[in-house]
């Protein structure tokens, strides 16, 4: 029997700080680039709200060899396809094409990193489109409330503001501000390169040294860090004419370094990753209260969130509330029974078996790996240490996040009148100097 030949991953640091990796996948038909910038949302000062999303949206509009039109064409016309993405604490620029394509999208990509044209009639054109993307968010529910939990949330902190910036911040914007923000984020130390499917490292480690080799050798600014959860429960509410209640919640969680992540991971799979969850199981399938709810998880390099949303109406709010507490509260008392930590466990590692199988997921693996840890994390390594999370490390890890203390009670009115009445129960971290609160944000129908 012939086995197919492995996946191969290197990394190489070329003088100045920039960093190439790769995943050579000897099978794989195509090839897919990634170029990261480790800046965001968290690195804005509160005027420059939105610049680096702006600034990936300009990246597109033409350079000094192509126009917006052109840079498109040279990746399309081959039947590639490119697009980019603003986090809280990176963008990337990606493209994936047929892998006898790959040195035109590696061209194509270094060229517009490192050329944008920049021309005003271009940056007024695109603040309009930008308006219309922060228009849209807020007619979207399920966006503005994810929104206005990530505000209360991170209050105070670059973090707490949107990614899109808002109307009055991207207005004051232009060319100047573009170059002088690029001139201090985006230089060498600051960008990783990426590339998987059929490539050859050594043969893009040389493309990319050549093509960005005029990348700035400063340091990237330091960043403020994340916020310190507060001792007790915040709600904030948003009144709209809508036929459905958006409801999201937010608890302290850990770092991308942190060892606990991956009980965290667990935890998030057992309590609202999918269908067999304990949320989607309790609030839509045995009760009928909701038509969707999930729990998500985010980490960054300082903190994170475990967050649990759901849609629903509003004469269900706190009879759904008061049933994720409960399951919080039972996670965090009560070893999961062996079954179930398995089932999460197979979940978590088969789902992303099949993902990594796309040279454009090791793309994406290879540059959130390197700019979280420094180094290519193999999957294998993830996966192992997944299987050894232990039903005591993820109680004690929903303990951390999800136990609460004491029972705070808070009543606040609605548009019509009514009084809400609330039970929650902020945990207090003990194991460090640091606490926590369950927040919790709704967006109300008007009755």
């Amino acid at each position: 029997m012939i086995r197919p030949m492995a996946n191969k991953t290197r990394l190489t640091k070329l003088p100045g700080g920039l960093r190439v990796a790769t995943c050579e996948m000897p099978h794989a038909e195509t090839a897919s680039m990634g170029i990261w910038a480790s800046v965001g949302g968290r690195h804005e000062p509160a005027k420059l709200n939105g610049i680096s999303h702006f600034i990936e949206h300009m990246l597109f509009k033409g350079t000094a060899r192509r126009s917006a039109r052109r840079i498109m064409e040279d990746i399309e016309g081959v039947g590639g396809d490119m697009n980019a993405f603003t986090a809280e604490e990176r963008t990337c620029y990606y493209a994936t094409a047929a892998a006898e394509h790959f040195p035109r999208v590696c061209d194509v990509l270094c060229d517009l990193y490192m050329n944008p044209r920049l021309a005003p009639r271009d940056i007024d054109r695109e603040r309009g489109v930008i308006a219309e993307e922060i228009l849209m968010y807020q007619d979207e529910p399920s966006s503005l409330v994810e929104e206005l939990l990530e505000g209360k949330f991170w209050e105070g902190h670059p973090l707490g503001r949107p990614i899109t910036g808002t109307l009055q911040t991207i207005e004051a914007m232009d060319a100047e501000a573009f170059r002088a923000y690029r001139a201090s984020h985006y230089n060498a130390a600051s960008t990783v390169v990426t590339a998987a499917g059929k490539v050859d490292h050594d043969k893009v480690v040389d493309s990319v040294a050549r093509l960005l080799e005029g990348l700035s050798k400063t340091k990237p600014p330091a960043t403020k860090r994340c916020p310190a959860p507060t001792e007790s429960p915040r709600i904030a509410t948003i009144d709209r004419d809508i036929q459905q209640t958006q409801l999201s919640l937010a608890f302290p969680g850990f770092s991308h370094c942190d060892e606990r992540r991956y009980a965290a991971l667990l935890l998030h799979v057992v309590l609202g990753a999918n269908a067999t969850s304990r949320l989607f199981q309790e609030l839509r399938e045995k009760r009928g209260l909701c038509y969707s709810v999930s729990s998500h998880i985010l980490t960054l390099n300082d903190g994170g969130y475990l967050g649990v949303s759901a849609g629903l109406d509003r004469r269900n709010i706190e009879k759904s509330l008061s049933i994720v507490l409960a399951q919080c509260e039972s996670l965090s008392k009560k070893n999961l029974p062996a079954a179930e930590l398995r089932r999460a466990k197979e979940y978590s590692i088969g789902s992303a078996r099949m993902s990594l199988e796309r040279a454009s997921s090791q793309n994406m693996r290879l540059g959130g790996s390197i700019l979280a840890h420094g180094e290519i994390i193999e999957p294998e390594l993830v996966n192992e240490r997944i299987r050894r999370v232990t039903a005591d490390e993820v109680r004690e890890a929903a303990r951390q996040i999800l136990q609460g203390q004491d029972v705070v009670e808070t009543s606040f009115p609605w548009e019509t009148g009514e009084t809400m009445h609330l039970r929650a129960r902020p945990y207090i971290r003990k194991d460090s100097a640091r606490a926590g609160a369950i927040v919790t944000f709704f967006s109300i129908r008007n009755a």
